[in-house]
């Protein structure tokens, strides 16, 4: 696609920001006949598809369904996801001839670069005859007689229709800002309260005994409360806290003060350890965890926290417990609740839970009700996906719905 500067001409479609949605969006609109121009803050188009997924791009995910998304509307991306889902993007990709491979739980990944999909974007955006205008600082963005008048450092453009691509401020060394949350409050659009999501959490307090545990990686179930999701993937100790994919997707629902639940043993069923005391009775708890396949350091941290609570050394003898507190130290190994004192904040975090409000938007067309011709894409909107390539699909399906309707 080549690049250009905004001249003060007249577009169809003026979309701010040449991420993945945008890209997306642009492709479309280009692919109906649509005059489009694509306005990028930085010095190059799709930064953040370049460092997904540690450089193959987690492109999408094949159990892509709404109950994998958080919004204020839980509903909302049921439209756009059932139009264009994960098979659509695929079949783009494989008509590219781009070779991928399928890791856990659905997730799709590039055989060799994330550049594939960014150029896989780029060429359809061309294809359309978008037009992209890289390291433009816009200064202003008016709406008078049914246009929208943006004007940058290169110059001023027009066009009836404007798509807010600019994502969350999530990843801020790579250009993100609250540009999209200030410029839909302009227009009088809500939003919902930004926060940090797929974030590392951190730990203090009594909590803060786990950082010696530093490099620690073990599979749990972590979860918030019952009524949300439980996550089964590995977990990461930290210098700071807590990381790793079960982390990373409980703190998408985390709520500061509120505590969190590890099951460390999520193989085992309850009454395993009154069992092994009638098999192996001469068995620690220490032993009995690293048995279970816990790591050494983190059964004799576990077990020194168990013996303190119970009253019991950690290397006394199961046969000299008690059924009752073996029951309790079951209870505490399927449950243990951790209070984080935070996360490591946007700079750390992949997404962003929140953004504008979708109570403003049409789920159809993703155009504000309020403002014919205003319409917001991708991760600018109140609608995150869990970990696992669910956040690029919703910026293909969001970016897809726009689309169709400039």
């Amino acid at each position: 696609m080549a690049s250009t500067s905004p001249s003060p001409t007249s577009f169809d479609a003026i979309i701010l920001g040449a991420g993945a949605a945008g890209l997306m969006c642009a492709a479309q609109a280009g692919a109906r006949g649509k005059k489009v121009l694509l306005v990028e803050s930085a010095d190059r188009p799709g930064k953040k598809i370049l460092i997904s997924g540690g450089g193959r791009c987690n492109f999408t995910n094949v159990h892509t369904a709404p109950d994998r998304y958080i919004s204020a509307n839980p509903h909302f991306a049921r439209s756009a996801l059932s139009r264009y889902g994960a098979k659509d993007f695929i079949a783009l990709v494989d008509r590219y001839g781009i070779a991928w491979h399928e890791k856990t739980l659905g997730q799709l990944f590039c055989d060799n670069s994330a550049r594939d999909i960014l150029n896989m974007l780029m060429d359809e955006a061309e294809k359309g005859g978008a037009m992209l205008a890289c390291n433009q600082s816009i200064s202003d963005v008016t709406h008078a007689d049914g246009l929208f008048r943006v004007t940058t450092n290169s110059g001023i453009a027009t066009a009836p229709a404007l798509v807010i691509a600019t994502g969350g401020p999530s990843i801020p060394k790579m250009g993100a800002t609250s540009f999209a949350y200030d410029l839909a409050r302009q227009f009088g659009l809500k939003v919902v309260e930004p926060r940090p999501a797929l974030v590392p959490l951190t730990l203090g307090g009594d909590d803060v005994l786990f950082r010696e545990l530093s490099g620690v990686a073990t599979e749990i179930i972590a979860r918030t409360d019952k009524k949300a999701p439980a996550f089964r993937e590995a977990a990461l100790f930290t210098h700071r806290g807590l990381s790793g994919p079960a982390i990373l997707q409980i703190s998408s629902y985390w709520r500061h003060g509120e505590s969190i639940g590890i099951n460390f043993l999520p193989d085992q069923k309850a009454g395993w350890m009154i069992a092994a005391k009638a098999s192996h009775p001469r068995a620690t708890i220490r032993s009995l965890l690293r048995d279970a396949g816990l790591a050494d350091r983190l059964a004799s941290a576990l077990a020194n926290q168990l013996g303190t609570a119970q009253s019991g050394a950690p290397d006394t003898i199961i046969a000299a417990m008690t059924d009752a507190v073996l029951r309790q130290a079951e209870e505490k190994l399927m449950d243990w609740r951790f209070t984080p004192n935070g996360t490591e904040g946007f700079a750390k975090a992949e997404v962003t839970v929140g953004g504008i409000s979708t109570a403003g938007l049409s789920s159809k067309t993703m155009e504000a009700k309020t403002v014919p011709g205003l319409y917001v894409i991708g991760e600018s909107v109140d609608v995150t996906g869990w970990l696992g390539g669910y956040n690029f699909q919703w910026a293909w399906s969001s970016g897809w719905a726009a689309a169709q309707a400039l």
